[in-house]
């Protein structure tokens, strides 16, 4: 009797303690990691005449993240509020499109894009696998 008590009481203690909180889903690095390789590819694909997108891959890679927001504890309006999220959708162009142009992709110079594009696709990075050769 005495060992149903304890167990009983390890029980209430357990369900009493608050759950490991969620950073915000845009905070999340595998996130993070993810939309900033989909984004790169994008910017790169949209200005390199010589490089189209892997348009199925992207869409999987978009919904493997849903699949990961959702196992890591994110609710769908939680999933949805990132989507509709202008300011962090800026944010993260910004920070690429300052990204690619420390590595020589600025507006108006397709060959810089065109570079980083097959530079990704040769390391076979996140980016890089959403990408190909036309």
């Amino acid at each position: 009797m005495q060992i149903r008590s304890v167990l009983g009481a390890v029980a209430l203690t357990f369900a009493a303690l608050p759950a490991t909180a969620l950073v915000p889903l845009h905070e999340d690095p595998q996130v993070r990691s993810g939309f900033y390789a989909i984004g790169l590819a994008d910017e790169v694909r949209k200005n390199c005449p010589s490089i189209d997108a892997r348009m199925i891959r992207a869409w999987s890679a978009l919904r493997a993240l849903e699949t990961y927001a959702r196992k890591a504890g994110y609710t769908d309006a939680q999933i949805e509020a990132l989507v509709d999220n202008r300011a962090e959708k800026e944010k993260l162009r910004a920070r690429i499109r300052a990204d690619l142009a420390k590595r020589g992709a600025t507006p108006g110079n397709p060959e810089g894009f065109c570079a980083v594009g097959r530079e990704e696709i040769a390391r076979n990075s996140a980016a890089g696998r959403l990408l190909k050769l036309k």
